[in-house]
């Protein structure tokens, strides 16, 4: 009974309260998760940087997007996950909370089983086919392999946290993420700086900080504090559930293969217009924008449910006022830190490439690229918002619009005819046709909302 009223009161809450003492309930610990997320590539960044080089930052930049493919996959199960596990508890649908974690236990298994035997057989042509070439190839695979042999753990305890989020169990997932990150750079300092394992000690510290994620997830889900009744070392093939978990968690799925797409075009133009520097300057750059990002992936988890309760609800004007004020609070988060990556780019760039001092062009290549910062939460936020009122495929149109129609035709043209420089200013551009065609949408769809 108690955890009944527990969950109405969360229900109202979402519905009744001020929105911003809603967004600020909701958003703070999910923020806190994904920042700490974020911060693993970055601090992997570092030791390769600083413990072995530009060219090994360079070949792990190269292989860091195909790595990327398992928390892809892990999105895909944990969103599909999660998502089921929601409106099971609201129906109260027993057979289905028992049954869930057994599906994705098994859609862990099988999916991290093929994509590990071919991306381990395939590691170096993949690598070469993101324009990889000599050392950086060598190291690239290097690095790429090691983190296939953990897959099934980056998977599953990225999928894993993903459904404690599900529950709304928001500081719990933030601590698991907190102790993983603390346990990869223990064993950076370790692998890398102690005992010079280069970039297969980066990959293995990675793995190894998974496996906690993994590990901790289990604990949790076999403890008294999980909200359903959880089983989470059986394995079930209930094609029902299976085909939701898919279905639901698809378009995340999507998201992270069209960045690959666009990782690809990118690396290739550097790999071909460019140098070993340039690659592993984008690296860097590329690494420090992901981060910088992590704070709106957070609001994008808490606007969610806010959107689809009130639209369900039929409360429309609250559903347009949410998406305004998630909006806004992305803007507000974003300022200081576009600030300092405005005011210090040589100082951020040198904690992964220590001893190089930054040309002005270098430098100015960077502000471009982090110039949109401030207004990416239209962008990000539309990703979470039309799918949450029943809108996917406007979510979806806009990711492959940015990340696949117009990137890979202008990444191939413009470096070609004007030089490295354009992949920094070609990405601008590119944002700020997207954002206004997001600006757009946004528009259309609150005036159907109203009514108008």
């Amino acid at each position: 009974m108690g955890e009944v009223q527990n969950k109405d009161k969360q229900k109202h809450m979402i519905m009744n309260e001020n929105i911003w003492i809603v967004m600020l309930k909701l958003s703070w610990p999910a923020i806190t998760a994904m920042v700490l997320f974020g911060l693993n590539s970055v601090f992997d960044a570092i030791f390769v940087g600083r413990y072995v080089g530009e060219t090994a930052l360079a070949g792990v930049s190269l292989a860091y997007p195909l790595s990327q493919l398992p928390f892809g996959i892990g999105s895909l199960i944990g969103v599909g996950a999660g998502s089921v596990l929601s409106i099971a508890l609201g129906a109260n649908d027993k057979l289905t909370q028992k049954r869930i974690l057994g599906n994705a236990n098994y859609l862990s298994l099988i999916i991290s089983a093929i994509y590990g035997v071919l991306a381990w057989f395939f590691a170096e042509p993949l690598v070469r086919f993101m324009g990889g070439q000599g050392e950086a190839l060598v190291l690239g695979a290097q690095y790429f392999r090691v983190t296939v042999i953990g897959s099934l753990f980056w998977v599953y305890g990225f999928a894993s946290n993903m459904v404690v989020r599900s529950e709304g169990k928001m500081k719990t997932a933030a601590v698991i993420m907190g102790i993983g990150l603390a346990i990869n750079i223990l064993f950076n300092y370790i692998l890398v700086g102690l005992l010079g394992l280069g970039v297969a000690g980066v990959a293995w510290a990675t793995n190894i900080g998974m496996l906690v994620y993994t590990v901790l997830g289990l604990a949790y889900f076999s403890g008294s504090r999980v909200t359903f009744e959880a089983y989470p070392f059986q394995i079930h093939r209930d094609k029902k559930i299976a085909k939701a978990v898919v279905s639901m968690g698809m378009s995340s799925l999507i998201i992270s293969v069209m960045s690959l797409v666009q990782a690809i075009v990118v690396f290739n133009a550097l790999a071909g217009f460019g140098t070993t520097s340039d690659i592993a300057f984008y690296g860097a750059t590329y690494r420090i924008f992901t981060l910088m990002l992590t704070p709106l992936f957070g609001l994008m988890r808490a606007l969610q449910p806010v959107v689809g309760i009130n639209y369900g609800a039929e409360q429309n004007e609250r559903v347009i006022k949410s998406a305004k004020v998630f909006i806004l609070s992305g803007v507000i988060i974003m300022l200081p830190f576009w600030l300092m990556l405005m005011l210090m780019p040589q100082e951020l760039l040198s904690l992964m490439l220590p001893g190089i001092v930054f040309d002005s062009s270098s430098l100015l290549n960077f502000r471009v690229f982090m110039a949109l910062l401030p207004a990416l939460p239209a962008l990000y936020m539309a990703m979470t918002f039309f799918p949450a009122i029943n809108q996917g495929k406007v979510a979806s149109i806009i990711a492959i619009l940015r990340q696949l129609i117009l990137y890979v035709p202008l990444m191939l043209i413009l470096p070609k005819m004007w030089g490295v420089q354009w992949v920094y200013f070609g990405s601008m551009a590119i944002d700020i046709l997207v954002l206004l065609i997001t600006i757009l949408m946004f528009v259309k769809v609150f005036k159907s909302l109203r009514g108008v």
